[in-house]
């Protein structure tokens, strides 16, 4: 899935010179449906340029989050900046259409265009789209630009999802679990796609339920539950992960009784634990012991608590999910 991509126009040097200090500038962010308050003073910005991962459960505000940005629901309280402009100031709703591009999770396309045609009529939306031959190649459909929509699979959908949301050369994209369906190959080679787009300018909100899709694409990531902000970082250091406890792992031996395992070794499921913060230290006091008892630790592992496990201990509280926070596009 790998293409060239082209350089932005040189008369949009006017527009880069205005741009404003950040990307997306959110403060104290409020929505509430009736008794319902689904967003509850979130804050956040979005600086030009980088991957910013939105995560959150179902129900955790993330979608009234997005939508708001976008421009598709009106918010209680709270300041909004995309790309200079207020998204509930209807006056600037075309202007800021046309700097935005969107990958949401249902796209509604005529199932009866091919594939060129499609992307082809959304050019046409924009002043300055990107050429449609080289977006066609981009998202890897080259193969399948005179199928019909309706012919095409769950995963090529989803591609024509990505050329929809790239075809108008936006300065800002919102990603909405762009993956979804993807075979493993598939999401490496999207993945390859959107580090080229943020590489090229382009700054990139994204969602996904993806853990590793966040570690390996985002710049920072920030995490929503019961309609707050929770955390904010960058992958490696969200919630301490940088600072957090190494966890040392491996098969309890065979005819090792629990009372001969070294200090501040903990066994379950058939695993033995320890947790330290001197790694180094305590794996060469763990080989010793092994060498001296002639014992291999076999199924040993070395790591400190990956994105997963922090993002599920920031979520583990979090509010139900609330059948108002659903996406009305």
């Amino acid at each position: 899935m790998r293409a060239h991509l082209t350089a932005r126009p040189a008369d949009l040097t006017v527009r880069a010179a205005r741009k404003p200090a950040v990307a997306v500038d959110v403060a104290g962010l409020r929505k509430s449906y009736g008794e319902v308050q689904a967003v509850r003073g979130v804050s956040f910005t979005v600086e030009h340029g980088e991957i910013f991962a939105l995560l959150g459960p179902n129900g955790a505000g993330k979608t009234t989050t997005l939508e708001i940005l976008e421009g598709f629901r009106a918010r209680d309280a709270g300041q909004v900046s995309v790309l200079g402009a207020d998204p509930g100031d209807r006056a600037n709703g075309r202007a800021l259409r046309e700097q935005i591009g969107l990958v949401l999770q249902d796209i509604a396309v005529e199932p009866y265009l091919t594939v060129r045609e499609t992307i082809a009529r959304n050019a046409g939306y924009y002043p300055e789209p990107r050429d449609v031959d080289e977006v066609i190649a981009l998202v890897d459909l080259a193969g399948q630009q005179r199928q019909k929509v309706r012919n095409l699979s769950g995963g090529q959908k989803r591609r024509l999802d990505l050329a929809l949301g790239m075809i108008g050369n936006p300065s800002l994209l919102f990603l909405d679990e762009p993956t979804t369906g993807f075979d493993p190959n598939a999401r490496h080679g999207a993945w390859e796609i959107v580090r080229n787009l943020r590489d090229a300018g382009t700054t990139i909100l994204l969602t996904t339920h993806y853990m590793d899709e966040a570690q390996e694409l985002a710049d920072r990531v920030a995490v929503i539950t019961g309609g707050q902000i929770v955390a904010e970082g960058t992958p490696s250091t969200i919630g301490g992960r940088d600072t957090a406890r190494t966890r040392i792992r491996f098969a309890l031996p065979d005819g090792c009784a629990v009372a001969e395992l070294p200090p501040g070794a903990v066994p379950g499921d058939g695993l033995v634990t320890v947790q330290t913060q001197e790694p180094t230290k305590t794996l060469h006091q763990l080989t010793d012991w092994a060498l001296r008892r002639g014992t291999v630790l076999t199924r040993l592992t070395v790591d400190r608590p990956s994105l997963e496990d922090v993002y599920l201990r920031l979520t583990d509280h979090g509010a139900p999910a609330s059948t108002m926070d659903r996406s009305t596009r």
